[in-house]
């Protein structure tokens, strides 16, 4: 059998970029790698790219501590490299969304443009019924904003006991077979 493995192969196919691709992918590089932009010819639409922006808004009853959800969040969005423009608390405990002060804060912010997104602890710290949960989420979008949750309610009602395994929350046996009622 005759070898026509050299007839196939081709030239690789030089990229032809311009001088100044080069000079915005470079720039965009080093802007990754953490240089400072007045060490490099950045080019202006470069220049222009700004740090995604959240407001944290979080909840709790008159006299609860929410420094741990306070530092999770914050840690969440540093891990993002989200720039965190205002931390909002409110101390309101079971007051419905429309009565609490700080929530419409971290929405306006959203509406003036100050920040693209409202990052929470928990779902219930917006409201633990969905209507009003959906109606908070809706108006955040309306605005041009999105609301983002760091846990789910089912990680939030198993926080402080024993987690049970997921298959015996949905009725599956430990064979994998669907348990009767």
């Amino acid at each position: 059998m005759a070898n026509n493995e050299s007839r196939q192969r081709q030239e690789p196919t030089t990229a032809r970029r311009t001088g100044g691709d080069l000079r915005r992918r470079q720039a965009i590089a080093d802007a990754a790698a953490g240089i400072p932009s007045s060490e490099v010819d950045v080019p202006a639409e470069a220049a222009k790219i700004e740090r995604f922006r959240c407001v944290i808004y979080l909840c709790g009853a008159p006299n609860a501590n929410i420094a741990a959800p306070r530092e999770e969040c914050t840690d969440y969005a540093e891990m993002f490299g989200w720039e965190v423009t205002a931390v909002i608390e409110d101390h309101a405990g079971l007051l419905p969304p429309d009565g609490r002060e700080g929530l419409r804060q971290a929405v306006d912010r959203i509406k003036s443009g100050e920040a693209s997104a409202v990052l929470t602890a928990w779902r219930s710290m917006i409201s633990p019924i969905p209507q009003e949960y959906d109606q908070i989420a809706r108006e955040i979008e309306r605005a041009g904003g999105f609301l983002h949750v760091m846990d789910s309610a089912g990680a939030e009602e198993t926080r402080g006991r024993e987690a049970r395994p997921v298959a015996s929350r949905i009725g599956i046996d430990a064979n994998g077979r669907e348990r009767q009622p």
